[in-house]
């Protein structure tokens, strides 16, 4: 029974539909699901940016906007260091403190960039309770090497076959978790 379960897939695939699936889910049989979300932003039929969000409180920011004018280059991004840091991090941080269950969408390639990001995810990772989160499919980084060595880590792919199901199976794995720690 793993306590860390990941999802992984193609861009646009939908693994932050599948999070945010299993998320409502577990919120909605009274579990206290706390943590970070982020989603493209389109305006105009083009993407120009990446929301987060903190899944408790609703509280929004900026990942990367195309007109970003300071922070890490990625494509034609820049990373918002402040609002990753202020409101990613916090939420992240907030959960592991209050929630039953920890969620982080993503570990990307943007997010990686930020240290307190980085150890903010050490301690979702090392507080025992569930974690649920995404993991960008290309990325490389001893981070995200270290999570998917671990012995109670399952990273699952997204496919367009699995993508309108994976989240029960994963809700089912977090509730058999839970209860066999009661």
């Amino acid at each position: 029974m793993k306590r860390l379960v990941f999802v992984t897939g193609h861009p646009g695939v939908g693994k932050t539909s599948v999070l945010l699936r299993t998320a409502d889910n577990l919120k909605n049989k009274g579990y206290m699901v706390g943590g970070m979300i982020s989603h493209e932003v389109r305006e105009g039929g083009f993407r120009v940016g990446f929301e987060i969000m903190d899944f408790s409180t609703g509280q929004r920011g900026w990942l990367a906007h195309v007109n970003q004018p300071t922070g890490p280059k990625v494509s034609k991004y820049r990373v918002n260091l402040t609002d990753l840091n202020a409101i990613g991090v916090n939420a992240i941080l907030s959960a592991v403190k209050n929630a039953d269950i920890i969620i982080v969408d993503e570990i990307g390639r943007m997010e990686l960039f930020s240290q307190a990001f980085r150890e903010a995810v050490v301690q979702a990772i090392e507080s025992k309770k569930p974690m649920l989160g995404t993991i960008h499919f290309k990325v490389r980084d001893s981070l995200v090497d270290a999570i998917k060595t671990r012995e109670d880590a399952e990273i699952l792919e997204v496919t367009y076959e699995n993508r309108r199901h994976l989240h029960t199976q994963i809700v089912d794995k977090v509730i058999q978790f839970l209860q066999k720690l009661s």
